[in-house]
């Protein structure tokens, strides 16, 4: 198979030769017309879910996973984590047995889902930094309950998202590091030390930095100015235009280096629906006019977002000045790397899994950029 496209890093027109899933070569050519760009496929460690299905349900079923997987595919997504949030141990095993289960049985699904992220329940139980989840289901972190949602995931969490705020979090965070699981700091209301102290101990991402916070924080110290300020963290964002205002954005990106940040959707399982009011397993939640997902009731508190990843790619560009490479690694590469997982690549040997998309960046104006989803590959089959 031979694809066609202009090079996101070098802005090249290259044909690239697919064999048996993976990259052959990646020869120059030449086109009479505009061809959209070539990128690796983006790697998306957050999606709780999509199309009023979530993956934190008691009904949760192997088809919804499958097609929750599959949907994400129209984003240019090849791999993703599939997020299961703060419920009882019962959602969360069933949750966990019925992913497996969808992995098991199609075997593009486990294609696409690099691991299970664990976003709780091991959260703060105070107002603003547990966000929407649900308070009666936050509590400390447990290393036998771990390994039983473990054993229901069959070996499939590689992620999860805890605060270092409770006596219990040290030990936790060096018994699931020593298992190959990602330790990430988030939801939290940690002091300084606690956060240094889980640093220390192998926590090595920040889950959405800047969300799931106190709506007011004392100047200094605080929990951000800690987690920018760690080299040893890499800060995952949600740059939709509305979990993170475009100041904040460019900040967080100068201050961690572009080398250090990672783009997340957190996709909720209303995301595509109209407009309206929902009940979810994590709370009651509107879709606003402008696309914003929110606890029901008022339009601050967010509750996940209801954008794909390639929005926040174009919003990087514009909010923090980076180029379309940086911006696009920031997707792919640098999510694959954290995961110690392969991803799509311009190498021979890469595998071929790909996004051709088309960029419009407006000339000085205010509007944002738009990049539209052209195709997606897959081990080299166009699959979108």
């Amino acid at each position: 198979m031979q694809i066609t496209g202009r090079r996101y890093d070098t802005g090249e027109t290259v044909q690239v030769s697919v064999t048996d899933g993976s990259v052959q070569r990646v020869t120059p050519c030449d086109s009479a017309t505009p061809l959209p760009w070539i990128a690796p496929g983006f790697v998306d460690l957050q999606v709780n879910g999509y199309g009023g299905r979530e993956f934190s349900s008691a009904d949760l079923q192997p088809d919804d996973v499958a097609g929750i997987v599959r949907r994400n595919i129209q984003f240019g997504v090849t791999q993703l984590c599939p997020t299961v949030t703060t419920q009882s141990l019962e959602v969360i095993e069933h949750a966990m047995r019925t992913v497996a289960t969808a992995c098991e049985r199609w075997p593009d699904v486990a294609r696409a889902v690099a691991g299970v992220h664990l976003e709780g329940p091991y959260l703060s139980r105070e107002d603003g930094p547990r966000g929407a989840h649900p308070a009666e289901h936050c509590r400390a972190p447990d290393v036998e309950e771990f390994s039983r949602i473990q054993d229901a995931a069959s070996g499939r969490i590689k992620i999860v998202t805890l605060s270092p705020e409770y006596d219990e979090s040290v030990g936790f965070i060096r018994h699931v590091t020593s298992g190959g699981v990602l330790a990430a700091i988030g939801h939290t209301a940690a002091d300084s030390a606690q956060i240094r102290a889980a640093v220390d101990a192998g926590a090595r991402l920040s889950t959405h930095l800047g969300n799931g916070a106190h709506r007011t924080l004392r100047r200094h110290p605080n929990y951000l100015w800690d987690q920018l300020a760690e080299d040893r963290l890499t800060a995952s964002l949600i740059a939709d235009g509305h979990h993170l205002p475009a100041e904040v954005i460019k900040t967080f990106v100068r201050a961690k280096t572009a080398d250090r940040v990672l783009l997340v959707s957190d996709l909720s399982g209303m995301a595509g629906l109209p407009v309206g009011r929902y009940s979810t397993g994590l709370c009651e939640l509107e879709i606003l006019a402008d696309g914003r997902l929110v606890i029901a009731g008022q339009d601050q508190l967010l509750a996940g977002a209801s954008s794909p990843i390639g929005v926040g790619v174009a919003n990087l560009i514009h909010m923090a000045g980076l180029d379309l490479k940086t911006a696009v690694d920031c997707a792919s590469l640098h999510p694959a790397r954290l995961l110690d997982s392969p991803c799509g690549g311009l190498t021979p040997g890469d595998p071929a899994d790909f996004v051709l998309f088309d960029l419009n960046v407006p000339d000085g104006s205010e509007d944002l950029p738009q990049l539209e989803i052209r195709a997606t590959y897959c081990a080299g089959q166009q699959v979108y």
